[in-house]
């Protein structure tokens, strides 16, 4: 089933609703707020930090000098942040790809 049939109007109009309140905390009229772009730096930034800190868990596992239990947490960790920014890069290009069909 093409993606353009599965939304319903009204969740896309809710949605937008949504979008009206959040444009104040943006930084368009209010300086309270993050900006989208320091939002992605900052997510960006914390999938970066939680890979290092994967890899250094595992190379300390290969020398001995770090607990199995440290390892185990770590790997998972960095496989469920790999596995969500997969997600969301194949979303944003779903939606790339959808606006580019777009007619104009």
């Amino acid at each position: 089933m093409p993606i353009s049939k599965m939304i319903d109007p009204s969740i896309a109009a809710s949605a937008y609703g949504n979008t009206q309140g959040l444009v104040n905390k943006t930084g368009a009229g209010n300086n309270d707020g993050v900006s989208f772009s320091d939002f992605l730096k900052d997510k960006a930034s914390d999938v970066l930090e939680t890979m290092k800190t994967s890899e250094t868990t595992s190379a300390q596992a290969v020398t001995g000098e770090a607990d199995l239990t440290d390892v185990v947490q770590a790997v998972t960790s960095a496989e469920v942040t790999l596995q969500t920014v997969v997600a969301l890069r194949d979303r944003l290009i779903g939606a790339y790809q959808e606006i580019m069909r777009m007619p104009i």
